[in-house]
């Protein structure tokens, strides 16, 4: 009797990974899904709900969790990381223990598990801001941010696995992601539960900064691509070509919604804010991806996503959620009031 091949996807219960899980789970029927997750405020469970995969609750700093998890295992992509770059300036050290030492542990574990290809998610924001030309995958790396920065540092430690160890990973870096689950501390699923309840959209300075706005099932399937066709040892931007300033994205959420455009309200800006990530994507699609959605069709579905599912979110922003909220944005708010009033 064959051996159904199994995927380990580390960090499947938060935004990306579980889309990607969902995304597998339709498009390769014939795999055995298995998810290893920490679950802090950022993974969830009702994400895989109906997936019929196995979650498996741990953290992949943790070596003992980690080779349990990849027993048996034939790939492995990992998503697991502390992400948003606003928590990482208030306090950095849960990034450092994920994204560096964790990634780190991981990727020890996975050359003594034998697996045949190793997926490392990772960021754009690697890089640094551009005011010019998109970056390439050999661009010289320029993080600005705590978050970027551990997230470089983890890249290095699986570039250099692959040099010493010879594991077979490659690593994929990728611009604003934005779809169905992702947790409202982000700007897309902020802006548009802002404009559903009728409460202020706060756009950091005067909303001039660039971002490409990646639908998350396209990310998925760059990131399948990269994990069936992607060279060992090699890295792959993912992008969508969706650049647009922080301010036209606010008021498509706007009009999308239906909510006044004076419900944007511009706040103090966040310390070190990049002016733009502009990703290069020719070689994936090299290996054949297109991205399916363009600009207009990426925030309809993601807002339209948000307007049908409140079910999901009001616990989370009625909940924990709003001491961050007023931590983050309860002194800019009150400050731009004054100053418009």
């Amino acid at each position: 009797m064959s051996v159904r091949p199994t995927l380990l996807v580390a960090g499947g219960a938060g935004f990306i990974g579980a889309n990607f899980v969902r995304y597998v789970c339709e498009s390769r029927p014939a795999w055995d899904v298995r998810v290893l997750d920490v679950l802090t405020y950022a993974g969830d469970r009702s994400r895989l709900a109906g997936l019929g995969c196995e979650l498996i609750v741990g953290d992949i700093a943790d070596d003992e969790v980690v080779r349990s998890a990849l027993d048996n295992a034939t790939w492995l992509v990992n998503f697991a990381a502390e992400t948003h770059v606003d928590r990482s300036l208030l306090d950095a050290e849960p990034f450092l223990h994920t994204n560096v030492l964790g990634t780190h542990r991981l990727m020890n574990a996975a050359c003594l598990a034998g697996l045949k290809k190793v997926v490392h998610v990772s960021t754009d924001e690697v890089y640094g801001e551009t005011y010019g030309e998109a970056f390439i995958e050999s661009s010289l790396l320029a993080p600005r941010n705590p978050y970027s920065a551990s997230k470089a540092a983890g890249d290095l430690m699986v570039l250099a696995t692959w040099q010493t160890h010879q594991l077979p990973v490659c690593i994929t870096r990728g611009v604003n992601t934005v779809g169905p689950w992702q947790h409202p501390e982000k700007a897309v699923p902020l802006f548009t539960i802002n404009a559903i309840r009728a409460q202020p959209l706060p756009v950091y300075g005067r909303g001039e900064q660039q971002r490409d706005r990646l639908h998350v099932d396209d990310h998925a399937s760059a990131i399948l691509k990269v994990l069936e066709s992607g060279q060992p040892g090699e890295i792959y931007n993912v992008a969508a070509g969706n650049n647009r300033d922080n301010l036209t994205v606010a008021r498509r959420i706007c009009e999308r919604v239906g909510a006044s455009l004076d419900l944007i309200q511009f706040v103090e800006d966040r310390a070190g804010h990049d002016w733009n990530y502009a990703l290069d994507n020719s070689k994936l699609k090299s290996l054949g991806w297109l991205p399916r959605y363009d600009f207009e069709a990426t925030l309809d579905a993601t807002v339209d996503w948000y307007i049908e599912s409140q079910d999901w979110w009001q616990p989370i922003v009625d909940g924990v959620f709003r001491d961050y909220y007023a931590q983050q944005y309860g002194k800019r708010l009150s400050q731009s009031g004054e100053s418009e009033g």
